[in-house]
């Protein structure tokens, strides 16, 4: 159990920026981030990606725009703000220093002390 917990708070800790970095690649519906998401192995609802999409828009970090369908009503289509530009590129660096800061601990704990 504590296992999952863990694993639960990693992903919760990584899917704004996931988000971002998906719709940094150009506008894109819902569904198709929930898609890139699955494609990725990071399982998420519309129940957690909605509200968090709102979120994000609150804060000025994305915008959207409607686009009418020809085969049911108008889709929402998410698109970077320039802050939402800004804010990913200094969790681009973040994610290096992270990354950098866990792969060392694990080659640390994999190193016999000498």
């Amino acid at each position: 159990m504590i296992v999952e917990n863990t694993q639960t708070q990693m992903r919760k800790g990584i899917l704004e920026y996931c988000i971002l970095s998906i719709i940094a690649r150009g506008e894109i519906y819902a569904s198709d981030i929930i898609a890139e998401l699955k494609k990725a192995q990071l399982l998420v609802v519309e129940g957690t990606l909605y509200p968090l999409l709102t979120r994000l828009k609150n804060n000025g970090l994305l915008s959207y725009n409607w686009v009418e369908s020809v085969s049911g009503p108008p889709r929402k289509y998410y698109v970077l703000s320039d802050e939402g530009r800004n804010v990913l590129a200094q969790l681009d660096i973040t994610w290096q220093e992270l990354a950098f800061a866990v792969q060392s601990s694990i080659d640390q704990r994999n190193t016999p002390n000498a």
